[in-house]
């Protein structure tokens, strides 16, 4: 008797462990169809982004291998790694990528604190506050065209350009800026065009930031740099670091103020990595040294990403 009852125990709970685990299998599956269901209409942007950007990064990659020079006939062969190894011997590239590096940390680095001591202006209230803002926010709605035409003509022009007029009040006699100071010509067009980006994303962390926490400040007897360091300066962090990320993608890319005000000149002093890999490849016709030159821009620029935005997130996660 008290076998047959202990069997029917162990039959009951093999039942529900069994009905338990058919339950679970169904959830699972229709979890997994809810997935699927909510990912389908994403599914066609996914296809269009990886056919527009990963198959012309694979054509890249191969070409890269290759020995191919347009006004070769007798070119188009597979070299292997040799035009990396050829690019990482060449002086000039070496020198292109330390301009990259020069033009993208001096335009990130001015234009942010350019933009903090702006927004810290906009942030108090005076009169006219909305016209000024207009005007501050106004360089970076110039197309990069329009704005190095007008530092290459207007401003920077050796012999009616503003700059010179002005230093020329100081007596000091006029200067070439795109000649003599190519990389400096840059810089000042790219800070100009940026600084309002800048602005904008620190002004919007300063507005963002609780207001009773700076009036407990004022009430314990901070004054305005000690509230400034140890108050808004660790509040704007996420804001100020997320405004050098977006501004050195960019800004490493830069093109068209190279070409317009310098031409990467003189000889190739002021030429970037993406201005050099266009000479090679549309002035040299060399694809195969071009289309390693990319690969390797591309390759860096994924790694100093990644760093960054992982130092970005972990700070986001990291409770205040």
């Amino acid at each position: 008797m008290t076998a047959t009852l202990v069997g029917k125990h162990n039959l009951k709970q093999h039942g529900l462990k069994q009905q338990r685990l058919t339950d679970q299998s169904g959830n699972s599956r229709r979890s997994a169809t809810e997935g699927w269901r909510r990912r389908a209409p994403l599914l066609p942007a996914l296809i269009f982004t990886v056919l527009v950007t990963q198959l012309p990064f694979v054509v890249t990659l191969w070409y890269s291998l290759r020995s191919w020079n347009l006004l070769r006939t007798d070119g188009d062969i597979f070299v292997g790694l040799r035009n990396y190894a050829d690019i990482f011997l060449d002086s000039t590239f070496r020198g292109a990528a330390l301009n990259s590096v020069v033009i993208t940390l001096g335009c990130v680095f001015a234009a942010m604190v350019l933009g903090t001591f702006f927004a810290i202006l906009l942030d108090r209230s005076f009169k006219g506050r909305g016209v000024v803002r207009t005007m501050l926010i106004t360089p970076f709605l110039i197309m990069p065209v329009a704005g190095a035409t007008l530092w290459s003509v207007s401003m920077l022009n050796p012999s009616f350009g503003l700059v010179n007029w002005f230093i020329g009040l100081a007596g000091i006699a006029p200067v070439d800026w795109t000649s003599s100071y190519p990389v400096v010509s840059i810089l000042m067009a790219l800070v100009w065009q940026w600084t309002p980006f800048m602005m904008l994303l620190v002004l919007a962390g300063l507005q963002a930031q609780p207001k009773d926490v700076l009036e407990a400040a004022q009430i314990d007897g901070a004054g305005w740099w000690k509230t400034f360091t140890f108050v808004t300066l660790p509040q704007l962090r996420r804001y100020i670091e997320l405004g050098v990320l977006l501004g050195a993608i960019y800004v490493v890319n830069t093109f068209d103020q190279i070409y317009l005000m310098t031409a990467g000149g003189p000889g190739t002093a002021s030429a970037n990595l993406p201005f050099y890999i266009y000479q090679r490849a549309f002035l040299g016709f060399d694809i195969g040294q071009a289309a390693a030159m990319g690969v390797v821009v591309v390759i860096a620029t994924i790694v100093v990403a990644t760093f960054a935005l992982r130092l970005i997130f972990r700070s986001f996660d990291t409770k205040d």
